[in-house]
């Protein structure tokens, strides 16, 4: 029975995280496939009696490389800011869209992290230590009123650290800890289980 065990320990070990890992990328695939798939299938079963499945998927692919290739060029680029000055007079896109694409370019982009360095800190209350991530600098206006140096610190929630809140701490109470934010990441995915080296 012991040997039994200890098999089918190895073998969660080794076959959870595959199936974790694929389970995740079919769910975002379905759900990006359904964006297009969903109606073109529908105009192709009535009209023709098929379906291509991933056909949605394929040609939201193929959507953002041509929005990319669009975008990238002169005319394309006039083309988009135009499009932007238009959504930005609605007042519900307003709010939102600058938020979201400020967001995106940061997690996307080469050049800046969105995350920059791991740190730890006394949070909630004292005594009690939270792993942190420095997004920014805090801004000038909350500097001056607080009389403080401050940093702006996203606290990520167990087990998705896409979810969390902001918080702006004193430089001075902020430990910043030698691990790489792929290390801390990983330490809030497994909820700690996964202690960096």
């Amino acid at each position: 029975m012991s040997k039994i065990k200890r098999y089918f320990a190895s073998g969660l070990l080794v076959t959870l995280p595959v199936f974790v890992t694929f389970y995740i990328l079919f769910v975002a695939a379905r759900f990006i496939d359904g964006i297009w798939g969903k109606v073109i299938n529908y105009y192709l079963r009535k009209e023709l009696g098929f379906t291509i499945p991933g056909l949605g998927f394929i040609l939201a692919i193929l959507t953002v490389l041509i929005v990319g290739f669009v975008a990238t060029n002169f005319f394309g680029k006039r083309l988009f800011q135009t499009i932007e000055r238009m959504l930005l007079r609605f007042p519900l896109i307003r709010q939102i869209y600058p938020a979201a694409r400020q967001i995106i370019s940061s997690l996307v982009s080469k050049k800046s992290s969105a995350f920059k360095k791991v740190v730890l800190l006394e949070y909630p209350s004292k005594g009690i230590w939270s792993i942190g991530f420095i997004t920014n600098d805090s801004f000038h206006e909350a500097n001056v009123k607080t009389s403080e140096d401050l940093l702006h610190i996203f606290i990520a929630t167990s087990p998705s650290p896409l979810t969390g809140f902001l918080i702006l701490v004193p430089k001075r109470d902020v430990k910043v800890m030698d691990i790489s934010v792929e290390q801390g990441m990983k330490l809030i995915i497994s909820g700690g289980i996964v202690k960096p080296k």
